[in-house]
């Protein structure tokens, strides 16, 4: 069997499970890239000599973040083949991903997050603003929310995440007020909560909402890099800060293991370390 073949199995079998759209693309884009290099071989031919050199090939242009991912996804395919009865022996049993060090993530204070209110000079961006910062939502979550998925009693909203995923996230009734001003103001039929400017209206992609963001932060007085994801390390940053325990951190971002909010630990000292820079 070739690989072009087990691929196209993996894929369905993905797609049966509830994989996203997104997570498929990625895969196929590093499938092309694996077969570009070994070849479409028959997929017993593949050894574990062979895949190491690929890699090491891949790891001169690659960060070990982004050539982990490659690893897990080499690995995953190769154990679906393995258990599906396609090879005898899974030649990746002994790949392992490199060692990565541990980065404390980047934050916002109080006072970058004030200087983006007031930079702000759209309804729209104001909503997103204020979602993106008392949610902690991955951008993904907030380019897939509709209007119905808000609950305006509770100030709650029920986000897909990852894997198909759903939580309940909450939001301040600052933030109700910015998304209900923004709303109204809107004139079109579109479900989805967040949409674009441009004619015809249609649901904000990703793309979108950084470029969004972007621009606001363009326009504002911050030192720091401003980015979609950065507003879910404040949100963490903020909870933390006024004495919630890890474990509903964990829960509210939604991150499926402990080990992933862990990091978060480190932010204490980093925050200190950081006001200080900034204000000495």
């Amino acid at each position: 069997m070739k690989m072009t073949d087990i691929w196209t199995l993996y894929e369905a079998d993905k797609r049966i499970l509830g994989f996203s759209p997104h997570t498929l693309k990625a895969y196929s884009l590093q499938f092309k890239v694996l077969t570009r290099e070994i070849g479409n071989l028959n997929i017993r031919e593949v050894t574990l000599d062979l895949l190491k050199e690929y890699l090491a090939k891949q790891s001169e242009r690659l960060r070990p973040s982004s050539l982990g991912h490659r690893i897990r996804f080499i690995r995953s395919l190769f154990r679906f083949a393995f258990e599906e009865g396609h090879i005898i022996k899974n030649p990746t049993a002994k790949l392992r991903e490199p060692k990565l060090e541990k980065r404390i993530p980047k934050f916002l204070i109080e006072e970058d997050v004030i200087n983006l209110k007031i930079t702000c000079d759209s309804l729209r961006e104001r909503a997103l603003l204020e979602f993106l910062y008392c949610t902690g939502c991955r951008v993904g979550e907030i380019h897939r929310l509709d209007i119905e998925d808000i609950n305006w009693e509770s100030c709650a909203a029920i986000v897909h995440g990852k894997g198909s995923k759903q939580r309940e996230v909450y939001f301040t009734t600052e933030c109700k007020v910015w998304l209900k001003r923004y709303l109204k103001s809107r004139e079109d039929s579109c479900k989805a909560l967040f949409v674009t400017e441009s004619f015809p209206v249609r649901r904000m992609d990703i793309p979108t909402i950084r470029y969004a963001v972007k621009k606001l932060a363009a326009r504002g007085e911050v030192a720091v890099n401003v980015y979609p994801h950065i507003f879910r390390h404040t949100y963490a940053c903020h909870l933390l800060d006024n004495g919630a325990p890890l474990d509903f951190i964990q829960g509210m971002l939604g991150h499926e293991k402990a080990s992933t909010t862990q990091i978060y630990a480190q932010l204490r000292g980093e925050r200190r370390r950081e006001l200080y820079r900034r204000y000495f």
